[in-house]
């Protein structure tokens, strides 16, 4: 196992600003000269953070600043906006990304983080363009429906009748349905690890569950969260608004399907590969979660990237350790996938 991070702190996305405190001053000894850099321009513009909106302008806003920090728009060649039937007949949009159009290529089911509130598509555009690029494969970014209109368990049956239907369905994308992988960010990464059990359940095979910096636990009761809760990109008000649209009750915070670490058991699922930041309220349940999958005898490859915080992955027009971790997540899913 991994040594669990030190004390830092920082970042940018869902908070997106705020002032510059004693805590962040504090926080700022461990961080990146680059991480520093980009808080210091985010506590100068003063913007009101999201949880402070209403849903609806908190998907504005978030949108507006996604890519103000992503690495350059990789052109592929093959992008297409579909769609993908739910259990209730809803029509998922879903866009695929391929770095060809040749037959035959592997496939990443992703799914976007935003606290199961804010986040769509367009806001992880340039993400799975650089994934679909670097690993060789295809990519479809899921449009699930977000809370607080469309509560639990709707985003994850929306990510399971995603990946069933590519599974059945997705030769006729061109895609090989024999070589399928989950992935996501954050609440993203909680809906691709319940997915993962949710697959070994059904008897589907998956080749990788890469998970950046997903949410695991019921309650935010970790080291972590206490040490991180101010002055960070991700902070406590923050985390309480996005779960408070989402789930209502303590049955549902305990439901193995908003917590994955409370699965029965996580025997026989996908290998992971799973990036977490240092810096971030949510590395200690991270990390918890890799542990409760090597004990059931899954591979699992845990990469704590130092000095950088929650949403980092999006910054990598700034911040180095986002390239580094697009570059080993998509050698993960190279090697699962066999293209190596």
């Amino acid at each position: 196992m991994r040594p669990r991070p030190g004390p830092c702190g920082g970042g940018r996305g869902f908070a997106r600003d705020f002032p510059l405190t004693a805590d962040l001053n504090i926080h700022h000894t461990r961080l990146t000269p680059q991480m520093r850099s980009v808080l210091e321009r985010m506590a100068r513009a003063g913007h009101a953070p999201l949880h402070t909106r209403s849903p609806q302008d908190a998907r504005v806003a978030y949108q507006a600043g996604a890519d103000v920090l992503e690495v350059p728009k990789a052109q592929l060649a093959r992008v297409e906006d579909l769609t993908i039937p739910a259990r209730d007949g809803y029509a998922l949009p879903v866009r695929l990304y391929a770095p060809s159009t040749d037959a035959g290529l592997p496939l990443l089911l992703y799914t976007h983080g935003g606290g199961f509130t804010i986040g769509n598509i367009a806001t992880h555009d340039i993400l799975c363009r650089e994934l679909a690029r670097l690993a060789g494969c295809m990519v479809v970014s899921l449009d699930y429906r977000l809370a607080p209109e469309h509560r639990f368990p709707v985003a994850s049956n929306d990510a399971w009748d995603a990946l069933a239907w590519l599974a059945a369905q997705g030769g006729a994308w061109g895609a090989d349905t024999a070589r399928l992988a989950v992935g996501g960010d954050s609440a993203g990464g909680t809906l691709a690890a319940v997915n993962a059990i949710l697959a070994r359940d059904a008897g589907l095979p998956l080749a990788l569950q890469m998970l950046f910096y997903p949410g695991c636990a019921a309650h935010q009761d970790t080291p972590s969260h206490t040490t991180f809760a101010r002055g960070l990109v991700l902070e406590e008000p923050a985390i309480s608004w996005f779960f408070g649209h989402y789930v209502q009750s303590r049955a549902e915070r305990e439901d193995w399907r908003f917590a994955p670490l409370l699965a029965p058991d996580v025997d026989g699922v996908a290998p992971a590969w799973v990036g977490l930041a240092e810096c971030d309220p949510l590395v200690d349940e991270g990390v918890d979660y890799a542990d409760k999958l090597r004990l059931a005898g899954v591979p699992v490859d845990l990469e704590i990237y130092r000095g950088v915080t929650h949403e980092f992955i999006k910054m990598g027009r700034a911040i180095p350790e986002a390239r580094q971790a697009h570059a080993d997540a998509a050698r993960a899913l190279r090697s699962a996938f066999g293209l190596d």
